[in-house]
């Protein structure tokens, strides 16, 4: 009696975003996903380009709406400017098909570091620091403070949980596997553009400048992650590159809507800046992390994750 086999599918989320190269590896052994996604329709392969421009109509009304106001100004300005560094991620896929793994591991670890610094010195404590000087005791502060950076990481955790739903039909199409994955890179931004707008909205700018300093280093390597596991499961140059950009277009809206949030009540910005710091290191903890540590260059991304925090720290102490 025969016994019927499933056949198994391999999602885009374990060959994406942890090993760039052995994406394509891996679409070259599985031809037939490779040829179900270089068969898309011709109103598919447009789609990102519809969508792009619907962005970026969308972002240039906001931009518009928030020079009228300019802390939430510079929140907008800081989130295009984390928005270019995705994008300056997905040029090298211009001049090259494969990256080093070992490179793309030590951006990674270089660019989690400075995010780990950036949460605590330029979120968590200027979170303390407002609590303090609006009469709450140190004991006080630092619950109210660790309260919101657990609602920030429960935030991320709950948004996670919501979009495994859609797993099953993610795993019908390579296509819809390709989709699934960039609207989770863009998830992934949400957080680091509602930190960028609430530093803005209630730090001192110079302070803000420098966290936007960091997310942009981090989010740099995310760019060129995306494009490539993009291209290496059969979409064209063009598409892995546009949707790579587009995937960095939520921050500056997501930054708008964290000045805007803070603008509104000043007891809000010790909750907003714990809150972001606690998403952030969720993603920080939960995905980008570990990445390089499941491969074998974990000490060059360990390393590099030490160079970034004292990178990262040294100038936030020195600029506040």
């Amino acid at each position: 009696m025969l016994k019927k086999v499933e056949p198994s599918v391999t999602t885009l989320t374990h060959l994406a975003p942890l090993e760039p190269a052995a994406a394509t590896a891996n679409s070259c052994a599985s031809s037939t996903e490779v040829a179900g996604a270089a068969e898309q329709p011709a109103a598919i392969r447009l789609s990102w380009p519809m969508v792009a421009g619907g962005v970026l109509v969308l972002a240039a009304l906001i931009g518009w709406w928030s020079a009228q106001d300019e802390r939430i100004w510079r929140a907008y300005c800081g989130g295009m400017a984390a928005a270019a560094a995705t994008a300056a991620g997905t040029l090298p896929l211009f001049f090259s098909r494969r990256f080093s793994p070992r490179m793309a591991d030590c951006c990674t670890g270089f660019g989690a570091g400075v995010m780990l610094a950036a949460s605590v010195f330029s979120l968590i404590l200027p979170a303390l620091h407002s609590l303090q000087e609006a009469g709450a005791g140190k004991q006080m502060a630092s619950l109210i403070a660790g309260a919101s950076v657990l609602c920030g990481a429960l935030l991320v955790l709950a948004l996670q949980r919501a979009g495994q739903g859609h797993d099953d039909l993610a795993r019908q199409a390579a296509l819809r596997r390709v989709w699934l994955f960039v609207l989770t890179v863009g998830l992934h931004n949400l957080p680091e553009g509602l930190a960028v707008g609430v530093a803005y909205g209630g730090v001192a700018p110079e302070q803000a400048s420098v966290l936007t300093f960091g997310i942009a280093l981090q989010d740099i390597p995310e760019g060129m992650i995306v494009a490539t596991a993009l291209r290496g499961i059969g979409y064209s140059r063009a598409d892995a590159i546009g949707c790579g950009i587009l995937s960095g277009l939520v921050e500056p809206l997501a930054a708008v809507a964290g000045a805007a949030l803070v603008s509104l009540s000043a007891a809000m910005l010790p909750w907003a800046l714990g809150g972001a710091a606690g998403a952030m290191l969720f993603v920080l903890a939960h995905e980008v992390i570990p990445d390089p540590h499941r491969r074998r260059d974990a000490l060059a991304a360990t390393c590099c994750l030490i160079i970034g925090f004292v990178l990262m720290m040294v100038m936030d102490t020195a600029l506040s």
